[in-house]
């Protein structure tokens, strides 16, 4: 039988008009205003499940869930649960109880490497965990799993990982009118990144002077063929 195609990643950043994540001081990032939500939630309503890294998780306690009711309805009409998976990437299996993450009402998966899922039972309070020995053979799984469309929500370095394996097929960038300095790029200065190109698909101005862009890319992608 022949190994199902890998899911289809879209990089979703709110980011400053000088490409920051976060102040200088650092911290938890204060970026993007209604339209932002808007399109971060368009989406959510999109994909199968959303990946996001340990750090992000712990550092904002929770995860971006659809509230827009068009989309919920959306979801519903076309026989998807009202929030798609939310999909931790750990290098362990251990995390805060109290999070508020553990009280949102979604389903909650863990990837993490073989050796910290322990007895095949996912961890306490995760509905399912697969084991990420390499980003081919965990795509491959979530693939097999129904697992389509893949959102990335962060941080730096789980998008740096997946665009230095030439993972990601969408950047959905808003760009806040902001300017904030510092070294808290949306890509680690470190990032050994495949020379690409990107085809612009998008670009919507949103409340705020924030501005929508959403790219694919071309250069080494699937092509038209992707998942639109």
């Amino acid at each position: 039988m022949a190994a199902a195609e890998p899911p289809l990643l879209r990089l979703v950043l709110a980011v400053s008009l000088d490409g920051r994540l976060a102040p200088a001081a650092g911290g938890a990032a204060q970026l993007g205003g209604p339209g932002d939500r808007r399109v971060l939630e368009e989406a959510l309503a999109w994909a199968d499940g959303c990946l996001i890294g340990a750090r992000t998780l712990r550092l904002h306690g929770s995860t971006c869930q659809i509230h827009a009711a068009d989309l919920l309805e959306q979801r519903q009409q076309r026989g998807r649960p009202p929030q798609p998976l939310a999909l931790v990437v750990s290098r362990g299996s251990r995390f805060d109880p109290d999070l508020r993450f553990f009280q949102q009402p979604l389903q909650r998966g863990l990837l993490a490497p073989p050796q910290a899922l322990v007895g095949g039972a996912p961890p306490a309070g995760f509905d399912v965990a697969w084991p990420l020995a390499s980003w081919a053979s965990a795509l491959e799984t979530l693939a097999a799993a129904g697992l389509h469309r893949l959102v990335v929500l962060g941080g730096a370095q789980l998008a740096a990982s997946l665009l230095e394996h030439d993972l990601v097929e969408e950047l959905q960038l808003t760009l806040c009118p902001q300017l904030l300095g510092g070294g808290h790029s949306w890509l680690p200065a470190a990032a050994v990144l495949q020379a690409s190109h990107w085809s612009l698909q998008e670009q919507r101005r949103l409340e705020g002077d924030e501005l929508l862009l959403r790219y694919r890319r071309c250069a080494g992608g699937r092509g038209p063929a992707a998942i639109a």
